[in-house]
């Protein structure tokens, strides 16, 4: 026979559990990454600049259970469009509050990634919405697409270091600044940024260039392939070669002398390395418009033969839905300290 003491505390332990919300898995249809995401069984792994979750819910409040891969990485919390809070998750897999107190009723809320790739890997595994919070249908796909191939300036790089000192670390890093989602959401675009600091078309800072992973779901996986019919923009824009121009200047160099075998290339060398890229961004996206943009840094400053060079690589392709950009070099005034 059951002892009657027992019942109150059993009766408060079925009434807890009847409101207690089940955990919401990475790959619930209700919720709508932006982004190339790869996907394991336990966990939706984010890295790439942008990279967008995004959720509805009825209720007051919701939880992530995060684990970052160095610790370092930021996140913007947006709620009904409004930037919330800034999320920094460590190292540990473990809960972190998204929204909580939340006015009762309908809420959107989004986990935006602010840092590049090179920072490192961030897995979410679950949503645990809070007792009274349900999730709802998945946010909708975006009429409109666009994806941007680019360097620091697509990445933000350093934009929220106001000291001029220009520090690349994670703190200073933040994409929803970027002119790239500032562009994006002036057209309520869906957005991709394939991107990273330093990158080159034909040479970068480090030993990877944009051809080697342009097409790649895991930039630091060379097997891992992105599979382009999940995601395919109305409107591209390769926003590069930024760093090609300093690099090909530099003859001692590590990777000068890797890439060009101690000769700095010719004209000719560079806009077809440039022609080449084109053609393979065109057999993914045969219908994309697709803008070929240099700027704002010294890359078209009076005199610079870079915009020349895209110029040509466009003409040369004679497409009707490719087109050139120039950014005005915008010479920034010195910084007194």
């Amino acid at each position: 026979m059951m002892n009657v003491r027992l019942l109150p505390v059993l009766a408060l332990f079925a009434c807890s559990a009847a409101h207690a919300q089940q955990p919401v898995k990475s790959n619930d249809a209700r919720i709508r990454y932006t982004g190339r995401v790869v996907f394991s069984d336990s966990a939706a792994q984010l890295s790439w600049s942008a990279t967008s979750v995004k959720v509805n819910f009825k209720g007051t409040g919701l939880k992530a259970v995060l684990k970052d891969e160095k610790g370092i990485n930021t996140y913007s919390v947006l709620v009904d469009g409004k930037f919330y809070l800034k999320l920094e998750p460590d190292s540990t897999k473990r809960i972190y509050t998204l929204a909580d107190n939340l006015p009762a009723g309908e809420h959107q809320l989004e986990l935006f990634r602010r840092t590049e790739w090179e920072h490192g890997k961030t897995w979410l595994y679950e949503l645990q919405p809070d007792a009274q919070t349900t999730l709802l249908k998945a946010p909708p796909v975006a009429k409109h697409k666009i994806e941007f191939f680019g360097n620091s300036i697509t990445c933000a790089y350093g934009v929220e270091d106001t000291t001029g000192q220009d520090r690349g670390t994670a703190p200073y890093e933040n994409a929803y600044l970027s002119y790239a989602t500032i562009t994006a959401r002036h057209f309520n675009a869906d957005v991709h940024l394939t991107a990273r600091s330093g990158i080159g078309i034909m040479v970068s800072w480090s030993s990877i260039i944009m051809p080697d992973i342009y097409d790649r779901a895991d930039a630091t996986d060379p097997d891992s392939r992105w599979d382009f019919s999940k995601y395919t923009p109305d409107l591209v824009v390769i926003n590069l070669f930024q760093n090609d121009s300093w690099l090909v200047n530099l003859p001692d160099h590590p990777q000068f002398k890797a890439r060009f075998n101690g000769k700095k290339p010719s004209e000719q060398q560079i806009v077809q390395a440039y022609v080449g890229f084109l053609k393979n961004i065109r057999r993914h996206y045969p219908k994309a418009h697709i803008i070929c943009a240099l700027g704002n840094m010294d890359i078209t400053r009076e005199g610079s033969p870079w915009p020349g060079y895209v110029k040509k690589a466009v003409v040369l392709l004679n497409d009707a839905k490719i087109y050139s950009h120039m950014f005005p070099y915008k010479n920034p005034p010195a910084i007194l300290t």
